[in-house]
């Protein structure tokens, strides 16, 4: 049982919220249509970070699994009716899938929660909504997949086809099981791919129900299996495989390499990597004090700061900071921790132990380099993987807690005069995901967004996502965009046909 804490520094009380926690219906391999046992029978336990305790065991695929998971998907592809349905056919699958999702939002829910500690109330009303969301967005894109008829500058008519690029293995994150589940399944449905799913090991739960409400809309056998696993067994064994067409992975960078190295070694598979970030909130003199406090602290605590784009460096020009740090100190401390299937709680645990202890080792690392810890710091409660919203400031650019990528609750917080030194700051990192500009001067905020490298641009907002925007990063943040019609293509090949002109000389 979790702990609900009304105020993370201010005591706590205790509620059992257990009586939410979903029945686990399925915790095999999908592989061709069929829920089957690893090969080596191996199974493994997903444990729920509200309290360190297992939820269910899970089977542990590896290289076997993936080679017939791989074999389904390519029969599927290559003599199946998924790439050659039109595409108001695969369409209409596809809306039943969302339909039934959207059916079973709350069951959906509740995985996501035990398994990764994501809220309940938030999950039940967007992230599984969204995800049905995004299955019919790209349902409607999948009717509309065509080339062009090219004037050539010879006598020559042409044209090109966009084509299905095949089989796809797709490596998901475990900070939002769903919403990646669909990010990437869907535009490859829609495209007319076979894949294979990997979801992460921590969070494997609500994948597998994916794949049952898969089949129950129609999806044929084979287009989309889920294999759950670890890492260095299941995903590499899909990086590697001659027979994948397509790799697309998100996660940590470190992982992102050995995708690349393995993809290179094999087939020279294209990949698509989204590999985190250390995102900037520039916060201008002229801002909405009110706003940007709580744009910040949004920023940096949404999903307990397990989030790619979470807005982990905060600079806030020197004529409003310390009124901003006064706000931000408030509302960090009156911020609720504690089980997510609570309403009231607005932050659950991270997502396992060792996420717990990684956050944990870089808050004391920032005390030992001597940043200000202004609130927070510790772990809440003897059970779970709860830590209270943390801030530091006086940040210096050496310091690990403004360079490496935490995902945790914990902000750094840093003072700038000029629009040039925040520029210059907000540039000063290896990744290059995203990005947040407060100001009511357009001039200032054209500027600053033309100057910084990342791949998408907040002004006046944070977390503004849309099916129709392309999201992807710069530098070390990989590159390839999901999202929006550039996260459809990159599933398609582009096939161009040439024939000379009747009696046209063309040599």
């Amino acid at each position: 049982m979790g702990s609900t804490t009304d105020d993370c520094c201010n005591g706590s009380k205790t509620e059992s919220f257990n009586e939410k926690k979903p029945t686990i219906k399925f915790t095999k391999l999908f592989i061709n249509g069929e829920f089957v046992d690893s090969v080596s029978g191996k199974t493994f336990e997903t444990i729920d970070p509200r309290n360190g305790e297992v939820i269910a065991r899970v089977a542990e695929g590896d290289k076997e699994d993936i080679d017939l998971a791989v074999k389904a998907a390519r029969a599927a592809f290559d003599h199946g009716p998924w790439p050659r349905m039109s595409g108001a056919e695969r369409a209409k699958i596809m809306m039943k899938f969302a339909d039934l999702i959207d059916q079973n939002t709350e069951e959906l829910a509740a995985l996501d929660c035990v398994d990764a500690g994501k809220l309940f109330s938030l999950g039940k009303a967007i992230d599984i909504p969204d995800v049905a969301n995004t299955l019919r967005y790209y349902a409607g894109a999948a009717d509309k997949i065509h080339g062009e008829v090219l004037k050539m500058s010879r006598p020559l008519h042409a044209y090109t086809l966009l084509e299905p690029i095949g089989v796809v293995g797709h490596i998901i994150p475990w900070n939002f099981p769903s919403t990646m589940f669909f990010v990437k399944a869907s535009p490859s449905l829609a495209a007319g791919c076979t894949m294979i799913v990997k979801p992460a090991e921590q969070t494997p739960l609500s994948a597998l129900y994916y794949a049952h409400l898969a089949k129950l809309a129609g999806i044929p056998d084979g287009v989309l299996n889920v294999v759950t696993g670890f890492g260095p067994t299941a995903g590499a064994a899909i990086s590697s495989h001659m027979d994948i067409d397509k790799v697309s992975f998100t996660g940590s960078g470190e992982v992102g390499r050995q995708v690349m190295k393995a993809a290179a070694a094999s087939n020279l598979k294209p990949v698509t990597l989204e590999l985190g970030g250390k995102s900037p909130l520039i916060i201008f003199d002229d801002a909405d004090i009110e706003l940007a406090s709580e744009l910040a602290i949004i920023g940096i605590l949404y999903n307990k700061g397990e989030v790619c784009v979470a807005s982990s460096r905060v600079y806030v020009q020197e004529g409003i900071y310390d009124e901003l740090v006064k706000k931000l100190v408030e509302k960090a401390k009156a911020w609720t921790v504690g089980d997510p299937f609570d309403p009231q709680v607005r932050q659950g645990p991270q997502v396992d132990k060792v996420q717990f202890e990684k956050v944990l080792s870089y808050i004391e690392h920032g005390k030992r380099e001597g940043a200000t810890l202004l609130t927070g710091g510790k772990a809440i409660g003897d059970k779970g993987y709860y830590i209270e919203p943390t801030i530091f400031t006086d940040v210096k650019d050496d310091m690990l807690i403004l360079k490496d990528e935490i995902f945790g609750p914990v902000m750094a917080l840093m003072k700038f005069k000029t629009v040039e030194e925040a520029i210059k700051s907000a540039n000063n990192t290896t990744y290059g995901l995203a990005a947040g500009i407060l100001t009511k001067n357009l001039d200032v905020a054209n500027t600053v967004s033309r100057s910084l490298k990342a791949g998408t641009i907040w002004i006046n907002c944070y977390f503004a996502f849309d099916h129709d925007c392309p999201f992807g990063g710069y530098k070390m943040s990989g590159f390839g965009k999901d999202l929006g019609l550039d996260g459809l293509h990159k599933y398609l090949q582009v096939k161009s046909v040439v024939t000379p002109l009747y009696n046209s000389p063309w040599l």
